[in-house]
């Protein structure tokens, strides 16, 4: 998977941020920061003059990225606090300089929302596509040799960056094959998703298939289906056995 260089721009979104149920920052004039690697997803910085005053305390020095030393507080709102989970990089050059002056924040430990919509798990990169299409190719999953699901309406999902996901209708997988997972992952371009694990081939495969019982409004057609990781299983696609690509999910 090719990672694109990472940039800053400003964003048109209101941008805020609350713990719990207080504000701590709120701003038009965010400047979104893309940058993709290990610890490292889009996230908005907002410039100090639109955080809460007194929202940030416990000030320590911190490593930034770019090649400035930045600062990272705890968030206390109300009787609520998150430790070091407020950051910045106060002397940032290059491509990180309209950084300077500028806060984030956990996303973990705090809610975002662009407008009045909450986010989850890092901003939205602008130049970020997810595309859905009905199809007709016959798709395989064999799994140590054993099929495991075989289907002519898949629904192709095209996302920058990742390798084509192939989503299967239930009807066309051998369910009985799965076993429920506690896991479950949130994406800001598609919704919460739960997981199963496959025994099959002799052996037994964590975590390999998902579903999104309740995808994001801008991604209903994912609703209900299945799809595997193509980085662990074998995918066969009209007849052709496609290789396996490596990503962060291999």
């Amino acid at each position: 998977m090719e990672i694109p260089e990472p940039f800053v721009e400003p964003t048109q979104r209101r941008i805020r941020v609350r713990l719990g149920d207080e504000l701590v920052a709120d701003s038009s004039r965010a400047q979104l920061l893309v940058q993709y690697g290990p610890g490292s997803l889009p996230t908005y910085y907002l410039p100090r003059e639109d955080v809460v005053l007194d929202a940030l305390t416990d000030e320590v020095p911190a490593a930034g990225a770019g090649s400035g030393a930045g600062s990272r507080w705890t968030v206390q709102a109300g009787r609520k606090r998150a430790e070091g989970a407020a950051w910045s990089y106060e002397e940032p050059t290059g491509d990180f300089v309209a950084l300077a002056g500028h806060v984030t924040f956990s996303w973990r430990q705090l809610e975002w929302y662009e407008e009045d919509e909450q986010v989850f798990v890092h901003a939205r990169d602008p130049y970020k596509r997810v595309d859905t299409l009905h199809s007709s190719r016959r798709v395989q999953v064999l799994i140590g040799g054993e099929e495991i699901a075989t289907s002519i309406r898949p629904l192709l999902l095209f996302e920058t960056h990742l390798p084509i996901r192939y989503y299967l209708p239930f009807e066309d997988v051998r369910t009985e094959l799965l076993e429920p997972s506690a896991k479950t992952t949130t994406c800001p371009y598609k919704g919460r998703a739960r997981y199963w694990s496959v025994r099959a081939g002799g052996q037994l495969e964590q975590d390999i298939v998902w579903s999104y019982a309740e995808p994001i409004r801008e991604n209903p057609k994912i609703r209900g289906l299945l799809c595997f990781y193509n980085e662990r299983v074998d995918l066969v696609v009209d007849g052709e056995r496609l290789e396996r690509p490596i990503t962060p999910f291999s």
